[in-house]
């Protein structure tokens, strides 16, 4: 079921500063992995990145453009039985609809007024109509597109149009998170919980955010489920590409203190022995940290319990090393009310897929959940407003990845810069394809090559999102769709 941020009015007669939309461009960029990255019950071998360029106005007439982009991550967004390619080509056809949608947006406003407005007043009909045409030509298809995926169709719209008002009026975007930019405070938007004495009016994001940006981050590495860690699992039909393929050797050539690794959560014993195996590797390489990331396919907190009581009790150093554990459970909360208190009894535990929005967050909060991980492909706008609820709670942050190339790296580090994260950012697009950063990598080397185990982010400058678009070399071909002036 969705769950959306409340509706309110739009924009305060006159601010000086609001923008409107005036047109959008969308095109879709594949890309493939050099290995296989495994997504819950899927592997992930090629990805369509949606691309967008939104064309804005000023109150005074003045003109720009801003960029977002996002990868349409099927296995991650749309987990199901059926095959890939129809839900492949169903998250792409949703996500040229939602070009006209924004494209057709009338209001004025500050771009987190206009994306939170369009994720509670247009994406639940969009999304709802789309299914009901979809389910009624298809009779026999399992699911719908998931709430989840519409997000992330809607993700690379909200964060173009965040850049381009930072462009417009020639300051970085995250300056404007505050008055007098904005028109409305928290309080539009959020409401504590119930059993705090939370307020947010007289509010705003910049209040929940670094007075100064990192411009290093903390790497954090992912050791996918199919990723071999040690010689003997090698296959033999591994790239030869000049990059790393064995744990140890990304250790030793990104300078890696942090490792995410990804389990089954269907498999106690091999979920257990994989921890054991990384986190051998890890300590000979020097490795500091370590989470589990069990994918959603857990459905009861007691399966957790056992493999962290089995860790702590077997392998102390390992289990002192498990910084946090991440979203074990199904991505749905109203369905799967699951009481998670005893898993965050023993370690931190951490909302992913779940974290649709700031409700969500309250949700997980009420179910024992002690963090939250947020993600820019669920908009820009939701991430700020997640961030802020969970900080004004006691919840912990972190910036987790959707192996985000390209420009779709930059909004990403952005938001682990400004926001208070436990510790770092994951990013591992160059691990599964790191070619497909080239162009852009010769402006941001930092963004796209983990060096002594951090990204160094000082390249990211200028208005805006300091894309810097005018020193990318890329080629783009032929927008799918194109609408407005």
């Amino acid at each position: 079921m969705k769950s959306v941020t409340s509706a309110v009015s739009t924009s305060v007669p006159g601010n000086p500063r609001d923008l409107r939309i005036t047109g959008a461009t969308l095109w879709f960029l594949p890309v493939r992995t050099r290995v296989p990255l495994k997504f819950g019950t899927e592997a992930l071998t090629s990805v369509t990145c949606a691309r967008v360029r939104l064309r804005v106005v000023g109150r005074d007439g003045r003109t720009s453009d801003g960029w977002g982009e996002t990868p349409l991550s099927v296995q991650w967004v749309w987990p199901a039985a059926t095959a890939y390619a129809p839900r492949h080509e169903a998250l792409k056809l949703f996500t040229q609809i939602l070009a006209r949608a924004w494209a057709n947006v009338v209001d004025w406003g500050h771009p987190l007024e206009l994306g939170c407005d369009f994720t509670a007043l247009h994406l639940p009909r969009l999304w709802e109509d789309f299914n009901a045409s979809r389910l009624a030509e298809q009779p026999g298809e399992e699911t719908g597109l998931p709430w989840l995926a519409a997000l992330v169709a809607s993700s690379a719209f909200d964060l173009a149009l965040h850049d381009a008002y930072g462009r417009l009026h020639g300051v970085p975007t995250y300056s404007t998170y505050t008055a007098p930019w904005l028109n409305r405070d928290l309080a539009a938007y959020l409401t504590g919980a119930g059993d705090t004495d939370v307020r947010f009016a007289g509010k705003f994001p910049a209040d929940f955010l670094r007075r100064t940006r990192s411009d290093s981050l903390r790497a954090w590495h992912l050791v996918g489920g199919l990723d071999p860690v040690t010689p003997e699992e090698l296959r033999g039909d591994e790239p030869d590409d000049g990059h790393p393929v064995l744990l140890g050797d990304w250790i030793r050539r990104d300078g890696l203190t942090c490792l995410k690794v990804k389990l089954r959560g269907t498999d106690a014993g091999w979920d257990y022995e994989r921890m054991v195996r990384v986190g051998t590797v890890a300590i000979a390489g020097g490795v500091e940290w370590l989470t589990a990331d069990f994918n959603c396919t857990v459905r009861e907190a007691a399966y957790v319990d056992a493999i962290l009581d089995r860790l702590r009790d077997d392998q102390p150093r390992l289990y002192g090393m498990l910084l946090y554990v991440e979203q074990p459970f199904p991505y749905e909360l109203e369905e799967h009310p699951i009481d998670v208190h005893s898993v965050s009894a023993r370690k931190p535990l951490y909302l992913d897929e779940s974290a649709h929005d700031w409700t969500r967050v309250r949700r997980g909060r009420e179910l024992g959940w002690t963090g939250v991980a947020l993600k820019t492909c669920k908009t820009q706008s939701g991430a700020l407003l997640a961030a802020c609820w969970a900080q004004a709670h006691g919840m912990g942050l972190m910036v987790q990845d959707l192996t985000n190339p390209m420009l779709a790296q930059v909004a990403h580090c952005l938001l682990a810069a400004h926001v208070p994260t436990l510790m770092g950012i994951e990013t591992n697009s160059m691990q599964f394809y790191p070619a497909a950063s080239e162009p852009e990598a010769v402006v941001h080397p930092g963004l796209y090559r983990r060096r002594h185990g951090r990204l160094d982010l000082k390249t990211i400058q200028g208005a805006g999102f300091g894309h810097r678009m005018a020193e990318v070399r890329r080629e783009l071909p032929p927008p799918e769709v194109d609408f407005g002036g």
